[in-house]
C-alpha cells in the first residue's frame, strides 16, 4: 500500500484504530477522524512518524465538520484511495414504545447518516484513481435480529449495507468499489456507551451452553481480526470484489440469529 492514502473514521479505538495501524504499516499514510482528539492523538502516535498521517477530529454525523475534515484532505493529499466507514455507536436499546425520536434519530444520524457523509465526501477524491470504500455494519440487523431492543441500531446497519450496495453499482464506473464488513461480537469498548433501559420483558429465554461463538466456544473476537479483512477488502488482492458484505463472526450468526 506504499504511496496509498486512507482515511479511517472511528480511528480512535477498537476497530478503527487496528485498522489505521494496519495500513499504516503497509505503507499506507492514514488520516484518523474521531471525536476525541486526546484518543486521536494516542492513537497517531502509535503508528510511528515519517509517513506523513494526519489527525482530523469531528464528528461524523456534523455536516459541516465533515465538509471541512475533506476539505482538509483535499488541501493536503489531493486525494484518496481507501475509506474505511467505520465510526458508529450502539445507542440506545429499549422497547420501541419506550424509546424517544431523539434516540432513534441519534442512532440513524451517527450510523447512516455518518457512513453517507463520509462517503459523499470522499468520492470526488477518489473519482481520478479510482479505490476502495470498505463500510463496517454488523450482524445486528444484517443476519441477526434476536437482540432485544436494538431496533435503531439494526435499522441503521440493515441499511448501511443497502447504501453500500447502491453506491458499487453506482461509483463502479470510477473504479471505486464498495464492501461492507459485518461483525460479531468483537472484544471493544463499544458496549460501554451503550444504553439498555427495559428489556427484560423483551429477551428472549435461549441458551447456548458451549456459547454464542461456535468457531472460538463463545470468545469474542478482536479488533485485529476485523482489521485484516478491511485490509484484504482495501487491497488490489481484492479488485473484483464489489458489493459485498462479508461476515466475521466465528459462526455466531448461523447459531444465534
Amino acid at each position: 500500500m506504499m504511496g496509498k492514502s486512507a482515511l479511517v473514521t472511528g480511528a480512535g479505538s477498537g476497530i478503527g484504530l487496528a485498522t489505521a495501524r494496519l495500513l499504516a504499516h503497509a505503507g499506507a499514510r492514514v488520516a484518523l477522524l474521531g471525536r476525541d482528539r486526546r484518543e486521536l492523538e494516542a492513537a497517531l502516535g502509535s503508528l510511528g512518524g515519517g509517513n506523513g498521517h494526519e489527525l482530523l477530529a469531528c464528528d461524523v454525523a456534523d455536516e459541516g465538520a465533515m465538509r471541512g475534515a475533506i476539505e482538509n484532505i483535499s488541501r493536503l493529499w489531493g486525494s484518496l484511495d481507501i475509506v474505511v466507514a467505520n465510526a458508529g455507536i450502539n445507542g440506545t436499546w429499549s422497547p420501541v414504545d419506550e424509546l424517544s425520536v431523539s434516540e432513534w434519530n441519534h442512532t440513524l444520524t451517527t450510523n447512516l447518516g455518518g457512513t453517507f457523509l463520509t462517503i459523499q465526501g470522499a468520492v470526488p477524491l477518489m473519482k481520478e484513481r479510482g479505490g476502495s470504500i470498505i463500510v463496517v455494519s454488523s450482524i445486528n440487523g444484517t443476519r441477526i435480529f434476536s437482540n432485544s431492543g436494538a431496533s435503531a441500531y439494526a435499522s441503521s446497519k440493515a441499511a448501511q449495507v443497502a447504501l453500500a450496495r447502491m453506491m458499487a453499482l453506482e461509483l463502479a464506473k470510477d473504479g471505486i468499489r464498495v464492501n461492507t464488513v459485518c461483525p460479531g461480537a468483537i472484544r471493544t469498548a463499544i458496549d460501554r456507551s451503550t444504553e439498555r433501559r427495559d428489556l427484560e420483558g423483551l429477551h428472549l429465554p435461549v441458551e447456548f451452553p458451549h456459547g454464542d461463538v461456535p468457531l472460538t466456544g463463545g470468545n469474542p473476537g478482536t479488533a485485529e481480526q476485523v482489521a485484516r479483512l478491511i485490509w484484504f477488502l482495501a487491497c488490489d488482492l481484492s479488485n473484483h470484489i464489489t458489493g459485498t458484505e462479508v461476515f466475521i463472526d466465528g459462526g455466531q450468526s448461523l447459531l444465534q440469529g
